[in-house]
């Protein structure tokens, strides 16, 4: 009697501790809230590498899965498409043709160029005479990867502060940045304008020549944030705690990499080699490279919000982006404080 008592006891003991079992386990699996964020592996988005490293999506409740895309265009398509939740990467004329058609909402900074940052240069070949400065790049012939590129509109700011326009000077588009530096070295081209890598590894080569940097020249937003309206919409809550971890990210970035000595050095700020590890590893490029091309990110992910509507119109010029399209409506200011250059 005893026997079968301890055995019936036992019996419901399990029964009762898989009962539990099965009621915690969806409740453990579901503890985390899923979301998916499009990524290149570029240095600019740091930010969500120190996020997801650092564990700050987990401590917002989120379950980040990033997702490396290997072009610009094919994060907002990603996120426009709903395979991914958010996006970061370089603004084009691609990214607004997108946007003006109601896919994409644009929520936070990611890189600019910035005075003092050398990101992107204008390199000068050896047999381009007479070319010694940005503005002595009227009328030449100059590489870019393709039209509607961020190159193309680094070429039209130059332009809106020398006083010249796109047409006056003849854009040879390349594809990608190995046949741009084939086309310079070959003198096919007087001139690109290149990331910070290439451009020393050119001039160290002999072939050309550093001319000036499009930070301290013409600074604008290179890179942003953004998402789905539905994601606004539906899941507010997750796009506040996405931001939330970012911006934890984008202040350490900041605190580490974006101070500068008097002479416009570097200076290593608190957690520098802990955080280049973590870019490193995520772009699969060493540590000395990583930071010779680290991006100027506003430590709050404040947009330069005049800078928006300056490319909108920009593209529409070029005949790029619809001319129906309104800067303001792919924007959502909301999540972060303090942008920039809002218009009154």
């Amino acid at each position: 009697m005893r026997k079968g008592w301890m055995f019936g006891r036992r019996a419901v003991l399990a029964a009762i501790g898989g009962a539990v079992l099965a009621a915690a386990g969806p409740a453990l699996a579901q503890g985390l809230e899923k979301t998916s964020v499009g990524v290149l592996a570029l240095s600019s988005s740091a930010p969500i590498y120190i996020a997801k490293a650092k564990g700050y999506f987990e401590k917002e409740g989120l379950d980040a899965e990033l997702k490396i895309l290997t072009s610009a265009q094919q994060v907002p398509v990603a996120v426009a498409s709903g395979d991914v939740d958010f996006g970061v990467t370089g603004l084009t004329a691609g990214f607004y043709n997108l946007a003006s058609k109601g896919a994409i909402t644009m929520i936070a900074a990611q890189s600019r160029d910035e005075p003092g940052f050398q990101l992107s240069a204008y390199v000068a070949g050896n047999a381009a005479t007479g070319l010694d400065k940005p503005a002595d790049l009227k009328g030449r012939r100059i590489a870019i990867t393709t039209v509607g590129s961020t190159f193309h509109y680094m070429i039209g700011l130059l332009g809106q502060k020398y006083g010249f326009s796109v047409k006056d000077v003849t854009m040879v588009p390349l594809q990608d940045v190995p046949k741009m530096v084939a086309a310079f070295k070959g003198g096919q081209v007087d001139a690109m304008i290149a990331p910070v890598t290439v451009a020393r590894q050119v001039a160290s080569d002999g072939a050309g020549k550093i001319i000036g940097w499009v930070g301290d020249e013409t600074p604008w937003q290179l890179g942003a944030l953004f998402t789905s309206p539905k994601m606004v919409s539906d899941r507010r809550a997750t796009v506040e705690k996405f931001i939330r971890a970012y911006q934890r990210a984008t202040a350490e970035y900041h605190a580490a990499f974006n101070t500068r000595d008097a002479s416009g050095q570097p200076v290593k700020g608190p957690g520098y080699d802990e955080l280049l590890g973590i870019v490193a590893e995520a772009t699969k490029q060493k540590p000395e490279i990583v930071a010779a091309g680290l991006p100027y990110i506003d430590p709050q992910g404040r947009l330069l919000v005049n800078d928006i509507h300056n490319q909108v119109k920009f593209w529409q010029s070029e005949g790029q982006v619809d001319k129906a399209l309104d800067a303001k409506t792919i924007l959502d200011l909301s999540f972060v404080q303090g942008h920039m250059g809002v218009p009154k």
